[in-house]
């Protein structure tokens, strides 16, 4: 067999009225750019004869039994021959005439080579291509959200045209068998430093006429949501407690003295809030701590050296420590609250007093608690790492 540089691998249920076209617009890339490649259409169980047209263009077909996107690309980029792969779908929305462009930048280096539709990176949608909620509003809120959260230098997170190296690819080990294979695709590159170049293209109009085309726009943006926040701990977990354990805090220091502010006092039931924000906030921070170690054990997300820095502060010793310290303070303020109940022979108490023992009290022990066991939890979690 000849060298092949490129493998153009199209997903492929039931595209009998693209397919064609698509696999003839790629071989054609080829030719004119002088590219030695392979067209390979990952079937995913098609009933409208797409196999045998891609067999009769001269395509290599795949079969692949589990269903989903993601699942059909993984079975086809699997026994991609070619240095480079090229993917995209095959309704005929993307112009496989634009793959040298592709190639172009790969050659120079690149990891990951996305395409971008949208104006903001130089791409065009032809009239009726996208819908106008995915123009305007889901694809640019979350490629925003991708460039913020994690680094990502692109402008159109759902463009399923892109090329990458594959030995590159087979370093980021994907999981998603769904549509979330595109996004854990550029999150995970985004993540690992890899050079990404964006490429402008047009996106013409799906030329299927007979059935509707595969995305629906809230279950996707919600899967797409879900992933993002799976993938960033900080924002799911980190984030939120933080803010609850601040305006814990904030509300301990106010309502401990009886503060009144602006005519309102801040007393007993003011504590009660203050300590379930403290309680969910350190809960959520414990959280992040504890999805970021599994994440990067299970090679989800890259190594941090600020993990590793944690594990040599905050040893099980340590925590433990703390922790036990913290639930003897506590138990010590539940004591004295006890032993104001006795002075009254177990009678009738000023709440508003006794309520500044018992709460910090139950307070200090729960986090306390929580300290012992998290750290003989992050101690079995981190065994790997040591």
């Amino acid at each position: 067999m000849s060298e092949v540089e490129v493998s153009v691998v199209m997903p492929c249920l039931n595209e009998a009225e693209t397919l064609g076209a698509c696999i003839e617009k790629a071989q054609r890339a080829f030719n004119d750019a002088d590219i030695s490649g392979e067209v390979i259409v990952a079937d995913n169980g098609s009933t409208d004869g797409s196999q045998a047209i891609a067999k009769e263009l001269g395509a290599r077909v795949v079969p692949v039994r589990e269903r989903g996107y993601g699942s059909a690309l993984m079975g086809g980029i699997a026994t991609a021959r070619g240095r480079f792969v090229i993917m995209g779908d095959a309704d005929d929305s993307y112009d496989f005439l634009e793959i040298p462009r592709f190639v172009e930048k790969l050659r120079e280096g690149y990891d990951l080579v996305q395409g971008c539709r949208l104006p903001a990176g130089g791409g065009r949608v032809m009239p009726g291509a996208m819908p106008t909620l995915h123009r305007y509003w889901g694809n640019p809120m979350f490629s925003a959200m991708a460039r913020r959260w994690f680094g990502a230098p692109i402008h159109d997170v759902y463009c399923g045209l892109r090329g990458f190296r594959k030995e590159f690819y087979q370093e980021l080990d994907q999981r998603c068998t769904g549509m979330e294979f595109a996004t854990e695709m550029i999150i995970k590159s985004s993540l690992r430093a890899a050079r990404i170049a964006e490429v402008p293209i047009t996106l013409h109009p799906d030329g299927r006429q007979t059935r509707a085309p595969h995305l629906r726009t809230f279950r996707d943006g919600w899967r797409t949501l879900r992933f993002f926040l799976m993938y960033s701990p900080r924002y799911l977990f980190l984030v939120p407690g933080g803010i609850l354990l601040a305006l814990g805090l904030v509300g301990y220091a106010l309502a401990l003295p009886g503060a009144t502010i602006g005519g309102i006092t801040l007393d007993a039931h003011t504590l009660l809030f203050s300590s379930l924000a403290l309680i969910c906030g350190y809960q959520s921070i414990l959280f992040a701590v504890f999805a970021k170690i599994f994440a990067i054990r299970e090679r989800l997300l890259p190594e941090d050296i600020r993990m590793t820095r944690l594990f040599k502060l905050v040893t099980l010793e340590r925590g433990a420590l703390a922790g036990a310290v913290a639930m003897v303070l506590g138990l010590a303020l539940l004591v004295a609250a006890i032993v104001q109940w006795m002075r009254v022979d177990f009678g009738g108490l000023d709440y508003a007093t006794t309520m500044r023992l018992v709460v910090p009290g139950v307070t200090l022990t729960a986090l306390g608690f929580q300290t012992v066991l998290s750290s003989f939890f992050m101690s079995i979690l981190g065994m790997n790492r040591r």
